[in-house]
């Protein structure tokens, strides 16, 4: 049985992001084996039928010991198991599991699923890392892009080769469990979500002060927040913060949960005025996938997810007047129009961000790359 390893930097990434990719690669008679730290999720790809093995790995930082000591992680995990391909997603199994995997002779399949604002602040972490980037995927047998804007910045710098590059469409999104329910449809109350990392330059500032204006201008909104901080890092929210926005009354905080669906339901749009500079930001194509209308910023990879003034508005990114613009407007449309932007999307979804175009793309190069051995 030929063998295939899928690495990330989070367990919890490749059971909701990476299972049905899994799933197909294993009904087509593959041995698949997931490799990532260690957390809940781990126990959970196991229980789908699947092996895990965890590695350390420094997902934060470039200190060059702990980068090293990850890059060894990897060449003992991949020496020990021997697979014919390995894929990696994320920063740190895309650039250490790659140079790993190429001492060993090991074809690999890389993802980039965004660039956050890395290649957006000139320094000299940005210059070691666009270094990491051309060593690793100029050993790389293919490399897939998330959105047409990183992969023409990384063929420009050549950073990667364009003969071995191709787009995908994010990272898909599951038709069948991100389904429009008419049941959530309401009048009268009108929620907005934020459900994200709680990062500061997914633009959390932004939708909390857009939030301080309308909800004192109009008493029946309401806006929730849903997703992960990290106390101490001052990239995050803490939990200070979001405690002050719950009593001043803007805001309803719900942690974290792996029923997102359930809150996309119960919300009437979603919002991310992210400018990270991401991929193709998951959580957009699911609620659009939904069938619920979106805001977002005119930035890479989130306008991708989006046609504006259709599916959703386009807002300025760092602008908290912008966003009250487009969500004042949303929350004023008749239910009716709102609902036909909502099946806009939905519509969107399944012509171009389908998981199914995901999985069938990487089915086709993991086929043509253990074709050629």
């Amino acid at each position: 049985m030929k063998k295939i390893i899928l690495a990330s930097n989070t367990s919890w990434s490749i059971l909701n992001f990476r299972l049905n990719l899994m799933k197909a690669l294993q009904n087509q008679g593959w041995e698949v084996i997931a490799v990532a730290p260690y957390d809940e999720y781990a126990e959970k790809i196991k229980v789908a039928g699947f092996k895990f093995y965890p590695i350390e790995l420094s997902g934060k930082g470039t200190n060059p010991v702990k980068d090293f000591r990850t890059m060894i992680n990897f060449y003992k995990i991949y020496k020990a198991l021997k697979p014919d391909v390995i894929c990696h997603f994320t920063i740190k199994p895309n650039i250490y599991g790659t140079i790993a995997a190429s001492l060993l002779k090991i074809k690999t399949i890389n993802n980039i699923t965004g660039l956050g604002t890395l290649f957006v602040k000139k320094s000299v972490i940005t210059s070691i890392a666009k270094l990491l980037y051309k060593i690793s995927l100029n050993k790389a047998s293919k490399v897939f892009f998330q959105n047409s804007e990183d992969y023409d910045l990384f063929i420009s710098m050549g950073l990667a080769a364009e003969d071995k590059s191709d787009i995908l469409p994010g990272s898909g999104v599951d038709l069948t469990l991100f389904k429009p329910n008419t049941n959530t449809l309401k009048r009268g109350e009108f929620t907005f979500a934020f459900i994200s990392r709680l990062l500061w330059e997914k633009g959390l500032k932004e939708y909390v002060e857009a939030a301080a204006v309308l909800k004192e201008k109009y008493k029946n909104i309401e806006f929730i927040l849903l997703g992960t901080t990290e106390e101490g890092s001052a990239e995050y929210a803490q939990i200070s913060d979001i405690r002050a926005w719950e009593q001043s009354g803007y805001i309803k905080y719900y942690g974290v949960s792996d029923r997102v669906q359930d809150f996309i339901a119960s919300s009437d749009c979603v919002v991310l005025p992210s400018y990270y500079r991401e991929g193709v930001p998951r959580i957009l194509l699911e609620a659009a996938s939904m069938a619920k209308p979106i805001i977002t910023t005119d930035s890479v990879g989130c306008r991708n997810a989006v046609d504006n003034g259709s599916s959703g508005f386009l807002c300025n990114p760092k602008n908290s007047v912008d966003l009250v613009y487009y969500m004042e407007k949303l929350f004023l449309m008749p239910i009716e129009q709102r609902m036909e932007m909502g099946l806009k999307g939905r519509e969107k979804m399944i012509s171009q961000f389908s998981e199914d175009i995901i999985i069938n793309k990487y089915t086709e190069a993991v086929n043509s790359l253990t074709d050629k051995v």
